[in-house]
């Protein structure tokens, strides 16, 4: 009988619904902890990635799931089974490499068959294990060329393919599309986001591209130093960020330090280290649970410009253009506040016509389109 466990979002789930657990996991690299401590469930049919600046332990993270790594104290399960002492090629999982690891000297067909006829499948069933998995990849054309005749996309699908035949539980991607140009690359996020709907498998992949991770997941990690700052839906990690690191990392924000001068039922007013009174209504713990020192983060998108004083009582600042970025679809622009605090502010392109630096402007946000961070 399936024993059950309740989620932050309320849902009752089993355990046998998690793919891929970790528990209190530690890698240790010349007594240097590369993970230290983390937990993780990833649901099955999920697809998760882990997000993180270099050297954070995202990759190692992905290495212990794989078995290419061997955890120095925690647990690591796939589907509910420990795989302590289990060697990468008995664990139900396939890696995608960035590099793709593709054989030079085998054609498109054989690279794809090799895993299978390793395990000695009969000819047939390899036969049409390469045919679906070639239409998946839609690659069915190429079939006869080599590596050094592909396009980095389709190395790239060639590799998909490779770790797809073989039917894992879980699939891993190591910096899948890390290796292709900008506009090959958002065309690939979409074939992987299709790929993953049509296939219902459980993808866990590693990142440091914040825009990939938020397009493609149901929910993320942030690492930072080896540790998980938070898991989370992409609007939750955005919106809500637990810590001024994931404030920072995930996306653009102004971060203001202070300390809180007052407090009442619905809102706090921070007084900023350069003088600043920001009041905040949206609070990462309650208001009685606030550190004296918190952090103000504030989205660019969530800031208003005027060329006049609006009649907002809180949150408005005078200041001055500095710098204006014309990004097309939006415009990016640098105000340097009175009290010589510089923020940046992001608008969509509406107007047509852009003000000139140095021109005087009121920059204004609602308490609500703050957040206050114990720091």
């Amino acid at each position: 009988m399936a024993h059950s466990v309740t989620q932050n979002q309320g849902e009752t789930m089993t355990f046998e619904s998690f793919d891929v657990e970790l528990r209190n996991v530690f890698k240790f690299f010349h007594q240097e902890p590369a993970v230290h401590g983390i937990d993780l469930d990833v649901r099955r049919g999920e697809f998760f990635s882990i997000l993180g600046p270099s050297g954070c332990g995202k990759t190692t993270t992905l290495r212990l799931i794989a078995g290419f790594e061997r955890a120095d104290a925690g647990k690591v399960l796939i589907q509910g089974q420990s795989m302590i002492n289990v060697p990468p090629y008995r664990r139900p999982v396939n890696t995608v490499f960035q590099s793709y690891a593709l054989f030079n000297h085998l054609n498109v067909w054989d690279n794809i068959a090799f895993g299978l006829r390793l395990k000695k499948l009969r000819k047939a069933e390899i036969e049409n294990r390469v045919k679906e998995a070639l239409q998946l990849v839609k690659m069915e054309g190429l079939r006869s060329r080599f590596p050094s005749q592909l396009s980095g996309g389709q190395q790239q699908r060639v590799a998909l393919a490779r770790a797809l035949v073989n039917r894992p539980v879980v699939l891993l991607l190591d910096e899948p599309l890390g290796a292709l140009d900008l506009k090959l690359r958002k065309e690939m996020q979409v074939e992987l986001s299709n790929l993953h709907k049509e296939l219902g498998m459980t993808f866990v992949m590693v990142t440091h591209d914040q825009e990939e991770a938020l397009s493609l997941s149901d929910r993320i990690a942030v690492m930072n130093h080896g540790k998980i700052e938070q898991i989370g839906t992409p609007s939750e990690i955005y919106e809500n960020p637990q810590t001024a690191f994931v404030a920072e990392f995930i996306g653009d924000t102004n971060l203001f330090e202070g300390e809180i001068a007052e407090v009442d039922a619905s809102s706090v007013q921070i007084v900023t280290n350069t003088g600043l009174k920001i009041t905040v209504s949206r609070f990462v713990d309650t208001p009685a649970e606030l550190l004296q020192a918190v952090v103000v983060s504030v989205r660019p998108e969530k800031i208003q410009l005027s060329l006049y004083k609006p009649s907002v009582q809180t949150n408005c600042f005078e200041g001055r253009l500095v710098n204006i970025m014309y990004l097309g679809t939006h415009i990016n622009y640098v105000v340097e506040l009175k009290k010589g605090v510089r923020i940046t502010v992001m608008q969509p392109n509406i107007f047509g016509s852009l003000p000139d630096p140095n021109t005087p402007i009121y920059a204004w946000w609602t308490e609500n389109d703050c957040l206050a961070i114990s720091q």
